[in-house]
């Protein structure tokens, strides 16, 4: 049956439990005029009188009856079942924007939004990779991804992600080079710097070992703005590279990489969502908010 019977049979039902043109009418929010239209139309088609119609009242007739109790169920359900599907087109959608570094993207977002996105295909992420500490706000992005003590204070911060670090270096690398003991010994070695695109300066690897905390500023040959970058160089035997665990452990497992300064190197606040506080958020972003948050 096509939509528009449907609507005429849904007006006839209306029309039958009022008893009243007017109050169907009002109900329906049509006029009394096109709704008698609506019910004369539908008489023709089915070449029967379905409503007994008098200067005070509206009854159904024999075959309204039976229309009424035999069709008006199943109308009901098959009512039912469109507001069940206008739901699902109303459920989470929209462009959700996020600013991250390379590693977290592909560490951390993408296992993670997987799910989200299957189950949500009205929802988009769009992801853009940035090392620089960006004004999310100006930049009109809804989210930022960095390190937990990156995020400015006026944020919220939700983790995202575990606390690791690691300075490591590739066995070719250590083959005529001591390892070294303690990061003063750093200026002995030739180590992979990150620039930061910010400011234009580079990351000082930080280490802390019981009450002693002490930020390195470390020398060499090679300078990139991408930790994946840092972890091919690293692999090349071509300097000391201080990079999230994550990133390195399967290297370090297969022997590729050799982890130093272990000792020196204790967990730092992971990976953080931070956005706005002033957000209201939308029922997509709180989704990705709960998909995303780290749990042990």
């Amino acid at each position: 049956m096509q939509r528009g019977n449907l609507d005429d049979l849904s007006a006839f039902l209306i029309v039958a439990h009022e008893g009243s043109f007017t109050k169907a009418a009002a109900k329906l929010g049509i006029s009394q005029s096109a709704l008698s239209y609506t019910i004369k139309e539908l008489e023709a088609r089915l070449k029967l009188r379905l409503l007994t119609r008098t200067t005070r009242s509206v009854s159904p007739t024999a075959a309204g009856e039976r229309l009424l109790r035999n069709v008006g169920p199943r109308i009901e359900e098959i009512e039912a079942e469109l507001a069940a599907l206008s739901e699902l087109r109303e459920k989470p959608s929209g462009t959700i924007r996020i600013t991250a570094t390379e590693y977290a993207t592909t560490a951390v977002l993408l296992p993670k939004l997987a799910r989200l996105l299957r189950e949500y295909p009205d929802i988009k992420v769009e992801i853009i990779s940035d090392y620089g500490l960006t004004d999310i706000v100006t930049e009109r992005f809804d989210a930022g991804v960095r390190d937990g003590e990156q995020v400015a204070k006026d944020m919220i911060a939700v983790r995202i992600g575990p606390d690791a670090r690691a300075v490591v270096g590739s066995p070719s690398y250590f083959r005529n080079r001591s390892e070294p003991k303690r990061p003063q010994e750093l200026v002995e070695h030739n180590c992979v710097n990150l620039r930061l695109a910010t400011h234009g300066g580079l990351y000082a690897w930080e280490f802390e070992k019981g009450s002693r905390e002490l930020k390195a500023r470390v020398e060499g040959q090679l300078f990139f703005n991408t930790t994946t970058q840092m972890l091919h160089a690293a692999l090349a035997g071509l300097g000391l590279a201080y990079l999230p665990e994550g990133l390195v452990q399967s290297h370090i497992n297969k022997g590729r990489l050799k982890r130093v300064l272990e000792d020196w190197c204790p967990p730092y606040p992971g990976y953080h969502l931070y956005y706005p506080s002033r957000r209201q958020p939308s029922a997509a972003f709180a989704l990705l908010v709960d998909a995303l948050r780290f749990r042990h």
